[in-house]
């Protein structure tokens, strides 16, 4: 849980960094494309259990 906890720590801070540095069309883009990211990375998380690490 500790780790957890850290984590959460470290990504409030990262946005918190982002909104003082970003204006808001920036932050939604940013925000849109990490969301992309995260699809696509469990996307090829996924085809990976199913085919294998090849």
């Amino acid at each position: 849980m500790k780790n957890n906890c850290q984590n959460l720590y470290l990504l409030s801070t990262i946005a918190c960094q982002f909104a003082e540095c970003l204006d808001e069309k920036e932050l939604e883009m940013l925000s849109a494309n990490l969301i992309a990211l995260g699809y696509m990375i469990e996307s090829l998380l996924a085809h990976q259990n199913v085919c294998g690490n090849d």
